[in-house]
């Protein structure tokens, strides 16, 4: 079911200085900072050879972003997304196997502009999932 890892998402309580860190310190190739309201967050992507990272800033006080990085204020990996081919069969098939998804069970666009969904960290080895239709 699962494709490649499409990203690794990082949250930050200051996305222009962790872009310059990445930008100028590490010599990456970095986005320019996008805005997904609907997430709740602004974006930008760390482009590897192999994969991305994911920098996410709060967009307003009821991201989940701000949520996090309440209980961990210095920010972290939020979650890891992998890629899939039928994000809606493989919804269903992670539910008929007890997998919890996130929100309404229905796919919102991301910030590739692809549907995605989200899968309970706790039944991921405590890990946040982020699924991505290809």
């Amino acid at each position: 079911m699962l494709g490649r890892l499409n990203h690794v998402a990082i949250a930050v309580r200051d996305i222009a200085a962790a872009s310059a860190v990445y930008r100028d310190t590490l010599g990456a190739q970095v986005s320019e900072p996008q805005r997904v309201p609907e997430h709740g967050v602004t974006v930008v992507f760390v482009v590897l050879p192999n994969t991305k990272i994911e920098l996410l800033e709060p967009l307003g006080e009821g991201s989940p972003i701000a949520k996090f990085l309440e209980k961990s204020p210095d920010g972290g990996m939020h979650h890891v997304c992998y890629e899939v081919d039928d994000i809606l069969a493989a919804r269903d098939k992670l539910k008929a196997g007890g997998a919890r998804v996130l929100g309404d069970g229905n796919p919102k666009i991301g910030a590739h502009g692809k549907p995605v969904l989200f899968l309970h960290p706790k039944d991921f080895c405590g890990t946040l999932v982020e699924l991505e239709q290809v």
